[in-house]
């Protein structure tokens, strides 16, 4: 942008209106064609041919996001722990060592999760509430009252700002434990059927 303070509004409205219309179109063809019974992912409900030249474009990009999500993670714990330190900059036998267990650690984990959890949208509706609601509701208003911090109460409009970044934070809070709430629901009644099996998770 050649003026951020300009054209950051033009280029927030030009990605909503994008992405919202992407969303409609995706959600509205996916309906049309597989109907109210659409599995989860979406994919399952293709033709066999179909969905399998869609799985075989689709994997390796889930592939390479998943390694770029898990690189960052165990870069971000690697760099908290050897901030400051040769071994930051440096490979040692501690940085290899130590950068090796972190990242087996991650990927363990992320394979416990995925194994215990099987079915997709249960999984999708954990990740969502735990996450997605404080990165869409929640760290809106706490950055908006970090932003404004000293100037809650200078004027009207500040106020009314202070009071609604509180409100966007509470709903963050309140959808995080609903959807909580509702994804231990679903998996304690889907009773772990397929957990660390090769039973499909699709539904």
């Amino acid at each position: 942008m050649k003026d951020p303070s300009k054209d950051w509004t033009k280029a927030l409205v030009f990605l909503q209106i994008w992405d919202i219309s992407l969303y409609i179109v995706a959600a509205t063809v996916i309906y049309v064609f597989a109907g109210p019974d659409v599995t989860s992912p979406a994919l399952g409900s293709a033709g066999p041919i179909v969905k399998k030249v869609a799985w075989g474009i689709a994997i390796p990009t889930i592939i390479i996001a998943g390694i770029i999500y898990g690189h960052v993670a165990a870069k971000y714990i690697f760099v908290r722990c050897f901030r400051g330190t040769k071994h930051m900059n440096r490979r040692t036998k501690s940085s290899t060592i130590a950068w090796t267990v972190i990242t087996l650690t991650i990927w363990v984990i992320a394979w416990i999760i995925a194994e215990s959890i099987p079915n997709f949208n249960d999984l999708l509706g954990l990740i969502s509430a735990l996450f997605a609601s404080h990165f869409t509701y929640t760290l809106s208003g706490v950055f908006g009252l970090f932003l404004n911090h000293g100037h809650w109460f200078d004027s009207p409009k500040q106020i009314s700002l202070f009071c609604i970044n509180w409100i966007v934070i509470a709903i963050g809070a309140t959808v995080c434990v609903a959807g909580l709430y509702s994804s231990g629901t679903a998996i304690a009644a889907d009773g772990g059927n397929g957990s660390w099996t090769c039973a499909s998770n699709a539904q």
